[in-house]
């Protein structure tokens, strides 16, 4: 099924520029133009698609560029590498996460205490 670069962004669920940019950054092929208008196959929309997960699952684009080089030579191991690196960044940004949360909630229970002092939510943002 050939689809215009409108249809393969609303099957795939982003938008057209999504394409292009993804296009410009190497990890979507364009196509060439045929009868005016570019057509794109079932292996671009599983490419794209492929693209987005990745991205989902907290995968960097040249992280994903790897991946895609690995779909086609089925590395397993490099795969699982590059799944534990990411999953280890994913945990540390968590912590971060879980860290500024703690720190809002204390600073959003101190707030109000007194109105007559500056508020210690916006006073922690100027430290």
């Amino acid at each position: 099924m050939a689809m215009s670069i409108g249809t393969l962004a609303r099957v795939a669920k982003v938008g057209v520029e999504t394409v292009r940019f993804y296009q410009r950054r190497g990890l979507l092929e364009v196509p060439p133009r045929g009868e005016g208008i570019r057509r794109y196959s079932e292996n671009d929309l599983r490419r794209l698609r492929f693209i987005r997960s990745a991205q989902q699952a907290g995968f960097t684009l040249e992280e994903i560029r790897e991946l895609i080089a690995l779909d086609a030579g089925q590395d397993h191991a490099r795969a699982r590498t590059l799944a534990k690196a990411r999953i280890e960044a994913l945990d540390r940004r968590i912590a971060e996460l879980g860290q500024a949360r703690d720190r809002l909630l204390r600073l959003a229970g101190e707030c109000g205490a007194d109105a007559t002092a500056p508020c210690p939510i916006l006073a922690s943002f100027e430290t």
